[in-house]
């Protein structure tokens, strides 16, 4: 919940400046519901290679559910990725693994990529309830998801310890996490499928680390929190090799 729609078309202007001409890994940017407009038109404007996308939706397409943005609305708008269930929204406003399956199915369904996000509290973590917590919400979160859609998935290990908090799981946590999150996908719906899913990993990813993270093998990509704001440090995110 950061810039309005004017700031955010001067980042992302900074961003295309830095990064638009990278082919060699998708960028994607999530901007506020209010920004997405602007932000899009400017990524037109530019013939970005940089994709848009929006940070939650409703899982109807239209309906009396006031105050919410359905997906239909965000297709409207050219936008092609949606974040769903980020740890933010699980902790502080009351997202529901049934919710998160509800909106994965409906993203797949109206033409949009889902960007699932799981993770563990720090509580969860010191018990050693890693494993249980994340697998749990992978298998809730695809619960009856039409095996045709899961290629294109992006699945989002994002620990609650470290979102904003400046902590980051190191890269053989992450890399341990990812490569469950995988398993757990192989398991419900076949290793080859598994294997096209994009496992990305999230929370306090900076320039300092991203390099470390990409190495491993089960670490596709990161979704990128307060490093966002800063196009220098997107920039060399995105250029991390």
């Amino acid at each position: 919940m950061n810039i309005l729609p004017g700031e955010g078309v001067g980042l992302v202007e900074e961003i295309r400046e830095r990064v638009g001409d990278q082919d060699a890994v998708e960028v994607v940017v999530c901007p506020p519901f209010t920004s997405i407009p602007a932000v899009g038109a400017a990524l037109r404007k530019g013939e970005s290679g940089i994709k848009l996308g929006a940070q939650n939706m409703h899982w109807e397409g239209t309906g009396a559910f006031t105050g919410e943005i359905s997906p239909l609305m965000l297709r409207d708008l050219g936008v092609e990725y949606v974040i769903i269930g980020h740890s933010e929204r699980r902790q502080f406003l009351g997202e529901t693994d049934q919710g998160v399956n509800r909106k994965v199915r409906s993203a797949f369904e109206h033409g949009l990529v889902p960007i699932m996000c799981v993770g563990e509290t720090l509580k969860q973590r010191e018990i050693k309830e890693t494993r249980n917590v994340v697998s749990g919400q992978v298998k809730r979160g695809l619960f009856e998801v039409d095996p045709l859609y899961i290629p294109g998935l992006i699945i989002a290990y994002e620990p609650v310890w470290a979102i904003g908090t400046g902590k980051a799981a190191t890269s053989d946590d992450a890399d341990s996490v990812n490569g469950m999150v995988r398993e757990t996908v192989a398991e419900m719906f076949g290793n080859e499928t598994a294997q096209a899913v994009r496992v990305q990993y999230g929370g306090s990813v900076n320039p300092s680390n991203i390099s470390e993270l990409m190495a491993r093998p089960n670490v596709d990509g990161a979704l990128v929190g307060g490093a966002s704001l800063k196009p220098d440090d997107f920039a060399r995110l995105v250029r991390y090799s």
